[in-house]
């Protein structure tokens, strides 16, 4: 599978580990029970309608792709560690885009990024035969072990450069892409089945579309589909980008949430969005559209992300900022989950250093107010997760004009 680490912050910032089960009682843990829960209210709950997709992710064993002492977080959506630096994606993004690809029985399917391999057991059942390869040998070999053991016997998979594609295999009719290019390689272009269709996320490092393209005529006609946020295959592939992020002065991009992707309709630069919706306003504090999070249900994911890069040695402190009004705001299922903003810092090797750093927190009504916080940048950190949204909390909550600047 991918390794976009991003995706386990949704949990950690929710509470959503806090209120799991705890690893220790791995023995008696009900995997079928949790996988089910996870499909109904992260799968159809966010949005995935096709039935063979969804079959797929109630009979795949997701915890059998993670370390053991993590599978008690395997049904969340979230994603987790699994070596080499990386990590297995969050349940949604897989089954989002797994769906865009409208994998049929009778397909070839080309996967570049195997990962854990989690991407390619989704796809077995629902095509005739997936291709995969991994550019990290020591995953690549752990992926192969675990899919042969769970004897997904339409599955091969190769350690190499995926974007060199299979060319032996090809053509094929679809291709998945689950790391982020900055533009689609044209190895794959070539190897795509006419009228085939390919998913990839694409853009700069911390602002990218998912977009599903079609070959016609031997060319690519494009779709933007919503934003997300994926990490490059390898370190080479980060280095050989032409537009690079700044650590030194690191920016909220889109704080006013006035440019918009694809389809959806969401904010550009912010990702896994929950219960939230863009607001026409001219009277708005900053532009004319601001967004608000609405929600009912405590504890229920109501948020929003985007990821920065900052680096530590450079900058010391942020000044994060931002313009908030609030309906009816009561804590969800502990005081802990009210809205903020978030700051959680992370080291090289994508492990979180210092604690939760916030704005707010914010609780019953309120009219439009500007709040900004200082915070303190570990030494170690080289990029960072801000997080808004009501968090766990119930009623509603607007943001505009998110911003942040280096103090120190």
């Amino acid at each position: 599978m991918t390794r976009c680490f991003w995706f386990a912050i949704l949990a950690l910032l929710t509470g959503l580990i806090v209120a799991g089960p705890a690893v220790a009682a791995e023995p008696v843990l009900n995997y079928e029970q949790m996988r089910n829960r996870m499909v109904d209210d992260e799968i159809i709950g966010g949005g995935v309608k096709n039935e063979r997709v969804i079959a797929a992710f109630r009979k795949t064993m997701r915890h059998e792709f993670v370390q053991s002492s993590l599978r008690g977080q395997s049904y969340y959506d979230m994603s987790l560690p699994i070596g080499e630096k990386q990590t297995i994606s969050a349940p949604f993004v897989v089954a989002f885009m797994t769906e865009q690809l409208d994998p049929q029985p009778d397909d070839k399917v080309l996967e570049i990024g195997t990962g854990s391999g989690f991407q390619a057991a989704i796809l077995s059942p629902l095509v005739k035969q997936v291709y995969s390869i991994e550019i990290v040998e020591a995953l690549g070999k752990k992926a192969d072990a675990t899919l042969k053991r769970l004897k997904y016997t339409n599955i091969a998979l190769k350690i190499g450069d995926g974007y060199q594609g299979w060319p032996e295999f090809a053509p094929f009719d679809k291709i998945i892409v689950t790391c982020s290019p900055e533009k689609v390689p044209p190895k794959l272009v070539e190897q795509l089945k006419e009228g085939g269709r390919m998913i990839v996320p694409v853009g700069e490092r911390y602002q990218q579309i998912i977009y599903l393209f079609k070959k016609e005529k031997g060319k690519l006609v494009s779709e933007a589909l919503r934003p997300t946020l994926f990490v490059p295959m390898t370190g080479e592939a980060e280095g050989g980008r032409v537009v690079k992020p700044d650590p030194a002065h690191p920016k909220v991009y889109n704080g006013s949430f006035e440019e918009m992707a694809g389809k959806s309709g969401e904010p550009v630069g912010w990702y896994y969005q929950r219960q939230m919706k863009v607001v026409e306003d001219k009277s708005s504090p900053n532009g004319n559209q601001y967004v608000t999070f609405t929600n009912s249900d405590p504890g229920r994911a109501s948020r929003m992300l985007q990821g920065l890069a900052v680096d530590g040695r450079k900058v010391h402190e942020l000044e994060f900022s931002t313009y908030v009004k609030a309906t009816n705001v009561l804590p969800g299922q502990s005081n802990k989950e009210l809205p903020m903003l978030s700051v959680t810092f992370y080291d090289d090797n994508r492990q979180q250093v210092g604690p939760h750093e916030i704005v707010g927190p914010w609780h019953g009504s309120f009219e439009w107010k500007k709040e900004v916080e200082k915070i303190r940048v570990p030494i170690s950190a080289r990029e960072c997760i801000i997080h808004i949204g009501l968090l766990g909390a119930t009623g509603e909550v607007s943001f505009d004009n998110v911003d942040v600047r280096v103090t120190k």
